[in-house]
């Protein structure tokens, strides 16, 4: 069966609509970029909310291929404010010193992503970040380091006000045939590509730099809302749990209300009871699953569209192409030729 609607692994809707600034930036259309990997418009207005990995994986391919810009990743630090990340970046901006905003960097980098992981270790006189890829989902993750890398030096310098460069970078996948926008990027910084972790390398001492402008009292509200989105994130909510039993049951027929009930332990009328408490229905979580599989089925050209019916658990396709024009306005034909 096709992955959960709302996979494991995210990034945050702050950072995809960071990527989607860089691909306007180079004069891409950053509406159609979303669209065309199933991101809706109303997802990218809440600064809180999630993407998949799987789908910014996709609007990275997406981007570079309007751009024609195959190191923008690289350049993402340059074209950005490093508040832009949301919460995280004003915890960091409000911390006392470099040590401790990577202290918080590490304790709530899920916040922005939870595929890849950022740790400190530090050496003698040095000290290096390392990034890890975590998620499966990532299948370019070239993209990820760079861009991580990339966004790491940006704030790095905003936070000291100083022009502070890396000893050397290591990168966690081949060298490529071109690496003079590593070079610039990072520059004077020595790369070395092939690595078996990546790794921005930076002097030790700089871990004591003040950060310019770090307010204590700004830096309790940050790190309190930095708190309630990590717990939100650690916590499944029911309709979560919900959609995943729905894709679950979803073979061939639909997943009923009682069946899902079941398979929850809970009874009807108190499934019923806590969504509406969670401000949604059964119904609406049934048409958001079925519009969601929908629109990556339709991006699979080698699934008919009464194939994908049966799939999500119509009886008639008939049932399918009304259901999904009242979704999206278009029909499913219309929708895979867009995709396509």
């Amino acid at each position: 069966m096709t992955p959960l609607p709302r996979p494991a692994h995210t990034l945050s809707v702050a950072s995809a609509n960071l990527i989607l600034f860089a691909a306007r930036q180079r004069g891409a259309d950053p509406d159609a970029m979303a669209r065309a990997v199933g991101i809706s418009p109303n997802q990218l207005t809440d600064p809180d909310g999630r993407i998949s990995i799987r789908q910014i994986q996709q609007l990275w391919r997406e981007i570079i291929t309007a751009t024609g810009d195959e190191h923008i990743a690289l350049k993402l630090g340059e074209m950005m404010n490093p508040v832009a990340v949301g919460v995280l970046a004003y915890v960091m901006m409000h911390s006392p010193t470099l040590g401790k905003a990577f202290d918080k960097l590490f304790h709530y980098q899920d916040i922005v992503c939870d595929g890849s992981r950022t740790t400190g270790q530090r050496t003698g006189n040095e000290f290096a970040l390392l990034i890890t890829i975590t998620s499966p989902d990532i299948i370019y993750p070239e993209y990820v380091i760079n861009s991580e890398l990339s966004i790491y030096q940006s704030a790095i310098r905003a936070m000291a006000g100083l022009h502070i460069s890396a000893r050397e970078i290591r990168f966690a996948y081949p060298k490529p045939t071109d690496t003079s926008e590593h070079e610039r990027v990072f520059a004077p910084a020595r790369l070395f590509f092939g690595a078996d972790q990546t790794a921005m390398v930076l002097d030790a001492g700089l871990l004591d730099t003040p950060v310019l402008n770090a307010s204590p009292g700004l830096f309790a509200i940050f790190e309190k809302h930095a708190d309630e989105l990590l717990a939100r994130l650690k916590t499944p909510t029911l309709s979560s749990r919900v959609r995943g039993e729905m894709v679950q049951l979803m073979k061939g027929e639909e997943p009923t209300l009682t069946a899902v009930a079941d398979r929850l332990n809970l009874g009807v009328r108190t499934l019923q009871l806590h969504l509406r408490d969670e401000n949604t229905t059964y119904q609406q979580l049934l048409d958001n699953v079925r519009k969601t599989l929908a629109e990556q089925h339709l991006r699979e050209p080698y699934l008919s569209t009464t194939d994908i019916a049966y799939l999500l658990g119509f009886a008639e396709p008939s049932v399918f192409f009304r259901s999904f024009k009242k979704w999206t306005g278009q029909t499913p034909g219309a929708y895979r030729s867009l995709a396509a």
